[in-house]
Formats: structure tokens, sequence, C-alpha cells
């Protein structure tokens, strides 16, 4: 494996995902590649979270 460069579909900006993210990923089962940098993903996680505080 070598490292890949993907497009984060929120922001535009390119990133990389790492040989050891994918290794991470094939061992935890997923089958796709991320679609978000590192940055929208805590984004969109920080925001699930505030969302559940709400109720």
């Amino acid at each position: 494996m070598a490292d890949k460069t993907l497009v984060c579909t929120d922001c535009g900006k390119e990133f990389i995902f790492t040989e050891g993210e994918q290794a991470f990923y094939a061992e935890k089962g997923f089958e796709n590649e991320p679609k978000r940098c590192p940055e929208c993903r805590r984004a969109k996680k920080a925001q699930r979270n505030n969302r559940n505080f709400d109720r």
C-alpha cells in the first residue's frame, strides 16, 4: 500500500490517506475510504455530539 491523496467532499481540500490509516481501516473492516479531511471529520463529529446534548 502507498499513501493516497484524496479530496474532501466538504471543503474540497486535498488530504493524505496514509498507509497506516489504510491498514487501520482494513483491520476494522471498513470498505470505503474517508470522504472528509481530518479537520472536517472532527467538525462533523463535534456537530453530532452537540446535537445529542441539545435533546
